[in-house]
């Protein structure tokens, strides 16, 4: 993942802080296709921006996910 692609962004020090409180991932099925922390980026992208949920860019999960 490309560091600060937004300004919204997570630095490594807030994702330490912020990773713990996430519940963990279910085991066994599907592997996650987005990672966690790219999620929390597009919903800080959007709090941050205001923009609409689709209106994410496309270097972010879609919407839908987020």
């Amino acid at each position: 993942m490309p560091a600060d692609r937004y300004p919204s962004d997570l630095t490594d020090a807030q994702w330490e802080l912020i990773e713990p409180l996430l519940p963990e991932p279910n085991t066994g099925g599907r592997p996650e296709k987005h990672q966690r922390r790219e999620i929390v980026n597009a919903i800080l992208y959007v709090v941050r921006s205001g923009y609409p949920w689709r209106y994410l860019p496309t270097d972010l999960p879609p919407w839908q996910t987020v």
